[in-house]
């Protein structure tokens, strides 16, 4: 099932604890633009008909990354690209993101994004670790 727009907005607002629709909306833009980077074939496919249509099309049309980025440079990367930003905030807004992008994209298609990601990125999803159960 697709999330609408708004609603995924809403959600990232509030894990986020945003202020504004405008702060969730450039934290996801930049997020799944990078992560769409990571990710190939039908897997981001799968994933990308799981998110609303803005988002899907940032996810399918990501940025370049030269190489695939360890959990560490994702989130260097992510301050480097939204404004006035710290690790420390890209981690907090990384979270927010991923976190409603994991819950839209269900657990089995999840495993499969894992899969596809350098270690560590488990975390950034808020999933302790990957590929297990409890």
């Amino acid at each position: 099932m697709t999330l609408r727009w708004e609603a995924f907005l809403e959600e990232v607002r509030e894990r986020g604890e945003y202020d504004s629709p405008q702060e969730a909306e450039r934290a996801a833009r930049v997020v799944l633009a990078l992560l769409g980077a990571h990710l190939v074939g039908e897997v981001r496919a799968e994933l990308a008909a799981r998110l609303p249509e803005t988002m899907a099309l940032i996810l399918l049309n990501p940025l370049q990354a030269a190489e695939p980025l360890n959990a560490e440079r994702f989130v260097r990367a992510t301050a480097a690209w939204i404004e006035g930003a710290t690790e420390a905030t890209a981690l907090w807004d990384i979270g927010a993101v991923l976190s409603t992008v994991a819950d839209a994209a269900g657990d089995d298609l999840m495993d499969q994004v894992l899969l596809q990601l350098p270690p560590g990125y488990a975390l950034l999803f808020g999933r302790p670790t990957a590929g297990t159960r409890p």
